[in-house]
């Protein structure tokens, strides 16, 4: 079984502050991989199903009450399209970053090959900032998927159909959409031209 795959986080095995900095890690890889995929909109279901990995023990990796096989770190991180370092390296922690460079942002591809630009991803306030990429006939998803959290989508160029809660909602250039992401929801191109966004998603959890 998958479970068996991950071992549970230890906390008496050792000295106590070696268990401490262990289930820190631990619990630092669970909150990326859900932040990596919160940010590209994805359930926790369409996760398992891209990693053949169950939704339960995904669950307790990212709430840092699994510690996740290199095996699964790889499925996990090509699933995301993030690379294994991205998820398992720890970035320097700082005060306040008040800017950040172009070159600093993190470009990624979906699945459904639209261009995900992250420039923000403030997990200390829940908030992630970024710029997709729409080629025409490309999506978000097939289907609708519902996550935790509030999203704002602004359309910089193009005409943008977003489905939400089974109610489709056509957003043009200049026009701002908000909802909450627990209703299902999808985005896609259904025109022949390029469609650019400005998303923000707001995470509760």
């Amino acid at each position: 079984m998958e479970e068996a795959d991950a071992a549970l986080a230890a906390t008496t095995d050792q000295s106590g502050e070696i268990t401490d900095a262990t289930a820190s890690a631990i619990a630092a890889i669970g909150v990326r991989i859900r932040g990596a995929r919160q940010a590209r909109s994805m359930t926790l279901q369409a996760l398992a199903d891209a990693t053949g990995l169950s939704p339960s023990m995904l669950s307790l990796v990212e709430r840092g009450r699994a510690s996740p096989s290199i095996g699964s770190l790889i499925v996990i991180s090509a699933a995301l399209g993030v690379t294994m370092s991205e998820i398992i390296v720890d970035e320097p922690v700082e005060d306040e970053k008040l800017v950040v460079r172009s070159h600093e942002q993190q470009i990624v591809e979906t699945a459904q090959h639209v261009i995900r630009r992250l420039i923000r991803d403030d997990r200390t306030r829940g908030v992630s900032i970024a710029l997709n990429q729409y080629e025409p006939h490309t999506g978000s998803a097939d289907r609708p998927l519902m996550h935790t959290g509030y999203e704002y989508g602004y359309v910089l160029e193009g005409t943008l159909t977003v489905e939400v809660n089974g109610v489709s909602h056509e957003i043009r250039s200049g026009d701002l959409i908000a909802y909450d992401s627990h209703k299902p929801h999808r985005m896609w191109n259904h025109g022949e031209g390029l469609v650019r966004t400005l998303w923000f998603n707001i995470n509760h959890d």
